[in-house]
């Protein structure tokens, strides 16, 4: 089943179905602590003395910031100690991070508080997809990722109204308060349940020399490269729509508190893709279905750019979203099987691939969210400019890594 690491580790305790829960829990942390505080933004600018609606948007980039610049630490350390070990240093310094935002008093501590929450969150997000192929090889990593997307996704569908909820009795410190007790019943199923799946005898020193051997291993993997900057660039697309969201829907057409249920309906798309693609990987296989959803996002982008250009910027509801919903469906099946195939022929460095794939990729997206978001001017032409070309760039470097058992 993995024949990238001779030794299959047994799930101990926990079924298939634990499993996959158990991760999309751990995985899950990072889309918590961004999506239940989108529909607080107003308020936190306000309290926090802020100055633009725009500069906002900080408080999602230096936690994705944090995490990228994580992934490198937890990586390696996981490689040297274990999973274990390595993922419950990034709870403690998660539940630090929300501690300090918590009480922030002013906007340069939140933004503190936010790089240490993404760099705590790296551990769990970072050293549970190494943990995953520890077990798991090629497209059954895929499925058995995709499964994970499946839950995970019921995340960013339900987090917005959490948050919403949570204003309607309390105050935004309420949240982070909120997000903390989950963190730590999470941490607490995952100590008692999950198993080390990285036995002694197959860790590396936690050394500079042994570090950079790793770190270069993956580097110089063209595959793994290639799609890692496919991965940067649609999700480069997909942070750009994450910054500028809420001042779309709750601004831009005005729809106030009803913001988490089009936010959510837009990540229950990608959650009924990730359930087909599941089903779909094992018979087609994760590279020929990665593909064809890497064309539709183009083609459904290319539209969508299109329309707003049409429309000076403001097409119709129902126009953006329709077209929203089928562009989130195939960003569902990209997502669920992008790492798996970075990942798939670097087993033995797992945990140094996913920090450096990880890494990658967050900060690429980090950036190119941050130019699309921080150029919204009211209408939707900066993000769908955004979304046709960083699309095209990744069907363009598919053609980089395409054979003919993998066309692209």
């Amino acid at each position: 089943m993995n024949p990238d690491n001779k030794q299959v580790h047994d799930l101990g305790p926990t079924s298939i179905v634990e499993f996959v829960l158990l991760m999309a829990a751990t995985m899950s942390l990072v889309a918590l602590c961004i999506d239940a505080m989108l529909p607080a933004f107003p308020d936190m600018a306000r309290d926090l003395a802020i100055g633009s609606s725009n500069e906002t948007q900080l408080i999602i980039s230096l936690m994705f910031i944090g995490l990228a610049l994580g992934q490198l630490f937890y990586g390696p350390l996981s490689d040297s100690v274990g999973r274990k070990p390595a993922i419950h240093a990034g709870y403690a310094i998660l539940i630090a991070g929300l501690l300090v935002s918590m009480f922030a008093e002013s906007f340069t501590v939140m933004l503190v508080g936010r790089f240490m929450q993404g760099f705590g969150a790296a551990g769990p997000r970072t050293v549970a997809m190494a943990l995953i192929r520890d077990r798991f090889h090629g497209s059954e990593m895929a499925r058995i990722m995709s499964f994970i997307m499946t839950v995970f996704i019921l995340v960013p569908i339900l987090a917005p109204a959490v948050g919403q909820g949570i204003l309607l009795f309390s105050g935004w410190p309420a949240i982070f308060g909120f997000v903390i007790v989950f963190a730590l019943v999470v941490q607490a199923w995952f100590s008692y349940r999950q198993p080390e799946t990285l036995l002694v005898e197959q860790r590396r020193p936690f050394t500079m020399v042994s570090i950079g051997k790793g770190f270069l291993e993956v580097v110089r993997h063209v595959p793994a490269m290639v799609y890692t900057l496919v991965a940067g660039s649609v999700f480069g697309g997909f942070m750009g729509y994450l910054n500028s969201c809420q001042q779309i829907f709750q601004v831009q057409y005005g729809l106030g508190k009803l913001f988490p249920v089009f936010f959510g309906g837009l990540a229950f798309s990608a959650g009924i893709a990730a359930i087909i693609n599941g089903n779909l990987v094992m018979r087609f296989g994760m590279h020929a279905l990665t593909y064809r959803a890497l064309y539709a996002i183009t083609a459904l982008s290319w539209l969508l750019f299109l329309l707003s250009w049409l429309a000076d910027g403001h097409p119709p509801l129902w126009q953006f979203m329709t077209v929203c919903v089928a562009w989130f469906f195939f960003i569902g099946v990209v997502f669920g099987n992008i790492n798996a195939m970075a990942m798939e022929q670097l087993g033995h460095v797992a945990g140094s691939a996913a920090a450096v794939i990880g890494t990658s990729t967050t900060l690429m997206a980090v950036g190119l969210g941050y130019v699309i978001g921080n150029a919204y001017d009211g209408t939707l032409g900066p993000m769908t400019a955004g979304f046709a070309i960083l699309t095209t760039i990744s069907v363009l470097l598919t053609l980089l890594v395409a054979t003919p058992d993998h066309p692209g």
